[in-house]
């Protein structure tokens, strides 16, 4: 009987190990799991196509968008106003109608960054991500509620009215080769380029590249990749050759 009850015990406790360690498989597993969603999930991003079903119905003709759709001979799909881009056959977004969406929070609009005319107006925002329009180009006409700063500043637009309870921001200024409070300068052998209201990018010029745009020449992709490829193999077969050893070893 002892012997019986201490097989048993054995047993027991062998059970409770394999248990023990499996949850800690599965613990480690979602810890893992967990870290990789946190560090490389994609920033959230509304496409077109969110952008222009986010709310319900359709921009409105009497709308300031549906009106600026009209004169743009544009066409109005759900909340946009796509138009034929000049260059391509594609179309693009000129205008977005979010009024009345029950907005909170303006976060990311990258995705509608060819707009030249968005409303955001009768929401109740409380949260404008300073960063919302950056990458908006053409954007030239803002509607926001009345107690929401214009993208960028009023420094950013020619104009600031205000309509009723709506702030309205007009005519957005570009960075570049302005003076005092909007002097932006880009490095040397550099061209400097619009990005957004309060935004503006450095492009190298002609065939310079690198940090600041000092180095001069094309990239020398030969060099640098067969260099590259070369260390790959050296440390392929010292890895090779070192692991044939332990397995011989054993």
């Amino acid at each position: 009987m002892r012997a019986s009850k201490h097989v048993t015990a054995a047993i027991g406790s062998h059970d409770q190990l394999r248990k023990m360690s499996a949850y800690c498989s599965w613990s480690k597993a979602a810890f893992l799991i967990f870290i990789f969603h946190f560090c490389f999930r994609p920033s959230y991003e509304m496409n077109e196509v969110q952008a222009c079903t986010f709310c319900g119905g359709s921009s409105l003709n009497g709308s300031e968008v549906g009106q600026f759709c009209t004169l743009s001979a544009g066409r109005i799909s759900g909340r946009c106003c796509w138009t034929h881009d000049n260059t391509s056959e594609r179309e693009r977004i000129i205008g977005l109608d979010l009024s009345n969406c029950s907005l909170t929070c303006v976060d990311d609009l990258k995705g509608v960054s060819t707009a030249v005319m968005i409303d955001l107006s009768m929401n109740p925002i409380v949260n404008m991500s300073d960063t919302a329009f950056q990458g908006f180009s053409d954007l030239n006409y803002v509607i926001l509620p009345h107690d929401i700063a214009c993208p960028g500043g009023n420094a950013s637009w020619e104009k600031v009215a205000f309509k009723e309870e709506t702030r309205v921001c007009e005519g957005q200024k570009s960075m570049c080769n302005q003076t005092g409070q909007l002097s932006m300068t880009c490095p040397e052998n550099s061209l400097c380029a619009p990005y957004g209201p309060g935004f503006y990018q450095c492009s190298c010029a002609g065939n310079y590249r690198g940090y600041k745009c000092l180095r001069e020449g094309e990239f020398p992709a030969v060099q640098v990749f067969s260099g590259l490829a070369a260390a790959t193999v050296v440390i392929s077969i010292i890895l090779w050759v070192t692991q044939r050893r332990k397995a011989k070893s054993l």
